[in-house]
């Protein structure tokens, strides 16, 4: 990714946290998608977390990636939720139509960080 870096990591009761870092902007695009996709459909753990804590921004093509990761996973049976969010991300998520329980640990408002719409509602 070029100004961004994404971790990966699995927690002990196998939830798999992706924590994408710093501007998500189009050049990530792709490599955000891919690992989003791979975590979903190869890994397939019963929990996937989006940890937004570092995320200083997200253009659109990244915050449909978001979305379409949520969409996917309950497609796959796999839990999204978009945890530490800032309450200006939070807030723009759930205008966006993301259930207020797929967001998880808000966080305050950090300036420069933008965002855009996330995941449906599990049935």
């Amino acid at each position: 990714m070029t100004g961004a870096t994404v971790g990966v990591d699995t927690n002990s009761d196998g939830t798999l946290v992706i924590q994408p870092r710093g501007l998500l902007d189009a050049d990530d695009a792709i490599d955000l998608r891919r690992t989003l996709v791979r975590a979903i459909r190869h890994d397939r753990p019963l929990r996937l977390v989006l940890d937004l804590r570092e995320v200083h921004g997200l253009d659109p093509i990244n915050v449909g990636t978001l979305a379409a990761a949520c969409y996917l996973g309950d497609d796959q049976h796999v839990a999204v939720f978009l945890d530490h969010p800032s309450s200006a991300i939070a807030n723009q998520l759930v205008r966006a139509g993301v259930p207020a329980d797929r967001l998880r640990h808000i966080g305050p408002t950090t300036p420069g960080r933008r965002s855009g719409p996330g995941c449906r509602q599990r049935s």
